[in-house]
């Protein structure tokens, strides 16, 4: 297991979060109060050492199959940070590379607000739960969503049913133009409960169609909750338009000109900060209080990175909306406590720090698991007039191919097309070697069967 040190300005600068924050950035006496009391009760404390594992989760049983076919194996690092008290904080992430983590070695958590593993030491020093470091409560339960991948209606049904099960009211899934949207939508609302609402990420792909009259005819669908990145980001005029249209949420992600002028212009009913850092979604969050418009944090993680957005959105005043971490999606992790809601929250921690502890075991266990890759296989979409069409898949370089196909340039596709597709894996048989060879010459085949 190797152990690893520390960088002063980008550990964990991730997907998940990053680093950059200082606490300035926030409200810069809540840190400086902790690091008195923290000064008082351990002295000056110093980070020693970092340990960097990188784990490799399965998926749970039921969502191996589709999301293997989707993004293939999933991997990220643990990072465990030590100091000279004999603290430990927990943090996660991407993997950071050896000189950048030991440059964090001597410092102190208090000098380099950086996410996650510092704020929980931070916490665990001053003896406060990590969301009195980011300001007062505005909430003691923080809403949650569970995530899935658009795939078959049966499978929709299966995983309406699953997380209902576990205490979810939102699921998340981004559409995709291999998949109708309405056949999805008829199944799943035969068996969802009342209350269970979905949110459509459309990730801001024009379907060969017109993307407000989609919106439009989903919205009317009783489980139908909240609609992301319907249109491109940029287009503020569009947005404040689909707002007058549909009576659902409007929500955007990752705003291209960065949650400016579009904010105070009401273009959507709220934000989503994603694979964003800390510093930036502390600096976003005190934009949409001032301007009173909601939001939340998406980070894609584990446990500790889901501990971490429970805490931030507990002390964010407008950060209303629920949370997407995807950690419904893993069978295993590495915290001894597994959130599970209800009735679609969580409830804050009051424990010292973010509120979880390692499990030793599990850690060692995920460092050593290796999940099976995903072999090349084909995407065998049929058209209900007889039209047959082929994409070559090659899990992870075409992750993205089933919800933004535009990006290979091959044809226009839409979310409601009559249509259903299926993953043709490699069966031995002489079929599918022949298409193999015609996919890696054509790219994409379309023919009548």
């Amino acid at each position: 297991m190797g152990k690893r040190t520390q960088s002063r300005r980008q550990f964990l600068a991730t997907s998940a979060g990053g680093l950059l924050a200082t606490a300035a950035l926030h409200q810069p006496w809540l840190a400086l109060a902790a690091k008195k009391t923290a000064d008082s009760v351990h002295g000056r404390i110093r980070i020693t050492d970092i340990e960097k594992h990188t784990i490799h989760p399965d998926y749970v049983d039921w969502l191996h199959y589709e999301l293997n076919h989707f993004y293939g194996p999933t991997k990220r690092s643990v990072y465990v940070v030590h100091t000279d008290q004999g603290l430990q904080g927990l943090g996660e992430g991407s993997d950071e590379p050896d000189e950048v983590l030991e440059k964090y070695i001597g410092t102190s958590p208090f000098d380099w607000v950086v996410a996650k593993a510092a704020y929980d030491l931070m916490g665990k020093a001053a003896g406060v739960p990590v969301y009195k470091l980011f300001g007062q409560r505005y909430r003691r339960w923080v809403p949650v969503s569970s995530w899935t991948v658009s795939t078959h209606p049966p499978h929709m049904v299966e995983a309406v049913q699953k997380y209902s099960a576990m205490g979810y009211n939102w699921m998340k899934y981004h559409l995709s133009p291999f998949e109708n949207v309405f056949d999805q939508l008829e199944a799943m609302e035969q068996v969802a409960p009342k209350g269970f609402k979905l949110h459509f990420d459309l990730t801001r792909f024009h379907h060969y169609g017109h993307n407000p009259d989609l919106v439009e005819r989903v919205a009317r669908s009783p489980i139908a909750g909240c609609f992301e990145d319907p249109l491109e980001t940029t287009d503020i005029d569009a947005y404040i338009d689909l707002r007058k249209r549909i009576r659902l949420p409007i929500l955007i992600h990752g705003s291209r000109i960065q949650h400016s002028f579009e904010v105070l212009r009401r273009a959507a009913d709220g934000y989503i900060i994603g694979h964003s850092k800390l510093g930036l979604v502390m600096q976003r969050a005190g934009l949409f209080a001032a301007a009173g418009v909601p939001f939340t944090v998406q980070w894609v993680g584990g446990g500790i990175t889901q501990a971490m957005l429970i805490h931030m959105q507990a002390a964010f005043k407008t950060a209303d909306f629920h949370i997407t971490t995807a950690a419904e999606t893993l069978a295993g992790d590495v915290t001894n406590e597994r959130f599970r809601p209800t009735n679609g929250f969580v409830r804050v921690s009051e424990s010292p720090g973010l509120g979880v502890t390692l499990d030793r075991e599990a850690l060692e266990t995920l460092e050593h698991n290796r999940p099976p890759q995903q072999p090349p296989f084909i995407l065998r979409t049929r058209f209900k007039n007889g039209a047959v069409m082929y994409n070559l898949m090659k899990p992870p370089e075409t992750r993205h191919l089933m919800v933004l196909p535009h990006r290979w340039r091959l044809i226009p596709m839409a979310f409601d097309a009559p249509l259903s597709t299926e993953y043709w894996d490699n069966d031995g048989s002489p079929e599918f070697q022949s298409m193999m060879k015609r996919l890696e010459a054509e790219a994409m085949v379309l023919q009548n069967e």
